[in-house]
């Protein structure tokens, strides 16, 4: 099942974020697992509420859905992947006026070309079939639904009790309604006891990072179809894990700690953005299948406790190297923001082994907003203005990032679209 199943466990919007920046390259020896995989079959079914789009592949693959304007249309890039030669398309029908599909870039591309805009997400469910694996895309009429529901009579549960020896799952996550806000998780770093780092004059980082975090919450929640949650709000100590599961809990679409960094060179000065490092993943994803008594929920439910262990590695392998992409274009948004704010240390995303960056599902960064150790920067960290100017900053990157890839479900995304 493979790289299938953890597209199955992220949903539509993670797997559109599967494609790193510039900044980040995913090492030689991690080849996409769906290398070689042949497109051997098409077929649509159509009703009057909706349409079904069943591709049938050789092996697994981590395909990418997502909706374009202009004119509507859905599209479903299959990495690695090529046709068959006697592949036959089905005609068009239902919701689709047009269907085609072509070699793209080192992909396979099936564009469907839709008679309205949909009223509701695209649904993919995917199961192993005798040929090799099954992606079944189904198109929804909501108005339609509505339509069937009122004068269906629903089948009993009951029936379908003993009938799930294979059931495929939902790609869209359990918890994500028709229209939802996109959550960012703003992490104020340290706290409590652990003040972080310190200035010169007394200032200390856990002080000034809880006061940008808070500007940044409030300008998030002062923006339609957005909302954040901070992991601390007030001077205590979190535990790092905890950080990161409380983003989790709260089905975070990203997730921002914030830092003022410090060296011995007081000269410094600077701004910079971390994500996770390959390094930092692999051992977190050892970490993860060790820890059998509290085995990982991927997003969308999908459990490893039950999982064979070979096979768990690789979902989350996937996983991890899917939101490790994410969360690079994210960071860079955020460090070309923060450059029009103040001086910037690295001029790229730089990658780190940071605990709270470790979820294996979140897009994470970690931002180190200036050096509390340079006398200039520790001024201006002080200042309610520079920390407005900042969390301006940050909040910026984050708008733009999520304009360039606004998660399934969100009403961000029907307004944008």
């Amino acid at each position: 099942m493979l790289a299938l199943l953890v597209v199955l466990a992220l949903g539509v919007s993670w797997a559109d974020r599967a494609s790193a920046s510039a900044h980040y390259q995913k090492p030689k020896a991690k080849a996409a697992h769906a290398a070689g995989v042949r497109l051997t079959g098409a077929a649509l079914h159509s009703d009057a509420a909706a349409t079904q789009l069943t591709l049938r592949l050789s092996g697994a693959v981590a395909y990418k859905v997502y909706q374009l304007q202009g004119p509507v249309r859905v599209v479903v890039d299959l990495p690695a992947t090529a046709a068959t030669t006697n592949l036959q398309l089905p005609a068009a029908g239902g919701l689709i006026s047009s269907l085609r599909a072509a070699p793209h870039a080192g992909l396979y591309r099936v564009v469907l070309q839709l008679r309205k805009p949909l009223t509701a997400a695209p649904t993919v469910l995917v199961s192993r079939v005798s040929s090799g694996y099954q992606l079944q895309l189904s198109l929804r009429d909501g108005a339609a639904l509505a339509v069937a529901a009122a004068t269906t009579t629903a089948t009993p549960a009951a029936a379908h009790e003993d009938d799930d020896s294979a059931a495929p799952r939902t790609v869209r996550p359990a918890h994500m309604p028709t229209s939802r806000d996109i959550v960012v998780a703003v992490d104020a770093g340290h706290g409590g006891e652990d003040p972080g780092a310190s200035g010169q004059s007394g200032t200390h980082e856990k002080d000034v990072v809880l006061a940008i975090a808070r500007a940044l919450a409030a300008r998030i929640n002062e923006r339609p179809g957005m909302r954040a949650v901070l992991t601390r709000d007030a001077d205590r100590l979190i535990d790092l894990r905890e950080r990161m599961e409380r983003a989790r809990s709260s089905h975070a679409d990203l997730f921002v700690s914030i830092h003022a960094d410090a060296v011995r060179d007081r000269s410094i000065a600077g701004a910079s953005v971390y994500t996770l490092s390959y390094r930092g993943a692999s051992s977190e994803a050892a970490k993860r299948l060790a820890d059998h008594e509290n085995a990982l929920v991927l997003k969308g439910g999908t459990s490893l406790a039950n999982v064979d262990p070979a096979l768990a590695s690789v979902l989350l392998d996937v996983s991890q190297e899917a939101n490790m992409g994410a969360s690079v274009e994210a960071a860079d948004e955020v460090l070309n923001s923060l450059d029009r704010v103040g001086a910037i240390r690295k001029r790229v995303v730089q990658h780190a082994a940071f605990v709270v960056l470790k979820s294996p599902d979140l897009p994470s960064m970690l931002v180190e907003t200036a050096y509390i150790s340079n006398p200039a920067e520790e001024r201006k960290l002080r200042s309610s203005a520079y920390q407005a100017q900042l969390a301006a900053a940050i909040e910026g990157g984050i708008v733009s990032y999520f304009r360039s890839h606004p998660p399934d479900g969100t009403a961000y995304t029907a307004r944008l679209r």
